[in-house]
């Protein structure tokens, strides 16, 4: 049942899915998912070889690195997926959505708990970071390229380096992949601009002084000289 749930998942979101047959036989996803399953059972019932070399295997066949250890839920879905890595101590909700170049990692320096758990209905874009064991609340939308060092809030969006909530939704969206990734704002840019525009502001006052200044002082020798 879980299976029929995540290939009905699939054709849902992505608008190139046919057929349940298609997904099933065709998208590394939902393969990475099914070997992932497998190698986590192994993983539990501390057959910790058998789980890392499924998971290898799967690795090499999708492109997609999913630690044995790592938790997933229902209707998870991975959209392309090449160079996806999820950490052991990964946590990932029901009805999630994944991009091609997403690492949920950790920072290095933690032990035990060491990367972070996504709600549900959290959507993460492509080539995003998360990095760190904490929490990236229900109904989440992390804009591509961004790289999440700190726990998001529910209902809210997270974009730039390093992320930054730019909105927070008073109620829960319907579909986490209704994100518009293409025109989100990045605070950070629009610092940047704003710092930009003010330096303009500032040169452009400063030209006009020195100008006054050397047109005041050209006057004053020209009036010198018809004293003389």
């Amino acid at each position: 049942m879980h299976l029929i749930e995540t290939l009905a998942a699939y054709q849902a979101r992505d608008p190139a899915a046919r057929s349940k047959l298609e997904v099933f036989l065709l998208y590394p996803g939902v393969h990475a998912t099914i070997n992932h399953r497998i190698a986590h059972w192994l993983y539990n019932h501390r057959c910790r070889f058998l789980a890392r070399a499924v998971s290898q295997w799967s690795r090499f066949w999708t492109g997609i690195e999913i630690h044995p250890g790592a938790k997933i839920g229902r209707r998870f879905v991975i959209d392309h997926g090449m160079g996806i890595v999820i950490g052991e101590t990964a946590e990932i909700g029901d009805d999630c959505l994944i991009y091609h170049g997403v690492t949920l990692g950790g920072t290095g320096k933690d032990k035990g708990k060491r990367h972070p758990t996504l709600g549900n209905n959290v959507l993460v874009g492509n080539g995003a970071r998360i990095l760190g064991p904490f929490t990236v609340g229900d109904n989440v939308r992390i804009a591509a390229g961004s790289v999440v060092l700190r726990a998001v809030p529910p209902d809210s969006t997270a974009v730039g380096v390093p992320a930054q909530v730019v909105r927070v939704h008073g109620a829960a969206t319907a579909y986490a992949d209704s994100v518009d990734q293409v025109n989100v704002r990045d605070p950070i840019l629009e610092r940047l601009a704003a710092v930009s525009s003010r330096l303009e502001l500032v040169e452009r006052l400063l030209d006009e002084n020195y100008q006054a200044q050397t047109q005041g002082g050209a006057l004053t020798q020209e009036e010198k000289g018809e004293d003389v």
